[in-house]
């Protein structure tokens, strides 16, 4: 099942996270009803965090992103896909 996750961070600390079942292409709206849960205002997408968010699955909202003020430092939004091939890096120091 694919979940989106929100986690609000402070001091490289998680304060709330939350999850929610979630297809691909739902994420703006599911993110909306998780926001509303954690009492947190919506951010403003830019075309920043929709190009991370399709090459990486996760972006990074900071205060900024924000028209209210808000009680984190950041705003991580991950989409957890359990039906892809787990990826990982072809570095060759990696290699044992």
């Amino acid at each position: 099942m694919n979940r989106l996750w929100v986690k609000s961070i402070k001091r490289h600390r998680i304060v709330k996270n939350s999850d929610a079942p979630c297809e691909w292409g739902e994420e703006q709206e599911i993110l909306r009803e998780i926001l509303h849960e954690m009492d947190y205002p919506c951010p403003m997408w830019l075309d920043k965090h929709l190009k991370e968010f399709e090459a990486f699955r996760r972006t990074v909202f900071k205060p900024e992103h924000f028209v209210e003020d808000v009680p984190f430092d950041e705003l991580e939004v991950v989409y957890l896909d359990d039906n892809t091939e787990k990826r990982y890096p072809r570095d060759p120091r990696n290699e044992f």
